[in-house]
């Protein structure tokens, strides 16, 4: 599979919460969010609490929780929060993680191939 670099942006970090306080980041800042990003695409962890969380977990599909051990986020602060992202993983399995940390306030900029 070929590696994506996703430019990501937050208009308002705070207020950037996935609706399961399990799985929502708690951090502060962009920095502390692509260290989040990078550890739920490289470690299947914030999968196996989602998928604690169903109804029937043994029947959660395993595909869902797949890993790029080499994924890798960066963060800055201009306007607004900027996550840079590069990982192999299909932007399924990206926009689904990405969900669970922060909810719906993130926005695709661009993908491009790394």
């Amino acid at each position: 599979m070929s590696r994506q670099r996703y430019y990501l942006s937050v208009e308002n970090l705070a207020a950037a919460k996935g609706r399961e306080p399990s799985l929502a980041f708690e951090g502060i800042g962009p920095v502390a969010l692509a260290a989040a990003v990078t550890d739920a695409m490289r470690s299947d962890a914030l999968f196996q609490r989602w998928k604690a969380l169903q109804a029937e977990p043994d029947d959660v599909d395993p595909s869902l929780g797949v890993t790029d051990p080499s994924a890798e986020a960066t963060g800055k602060e201009t306007s607004r929060s900027e996550i840079e992202l590069v990982t192999t993983l299909p932007m399924g399995i990206v926009k689904q993680r990405l969900t669970w940390l922060i909810g719906s306030a993130w926005q695709i900029r661009d993908i491009k191939a790394a």
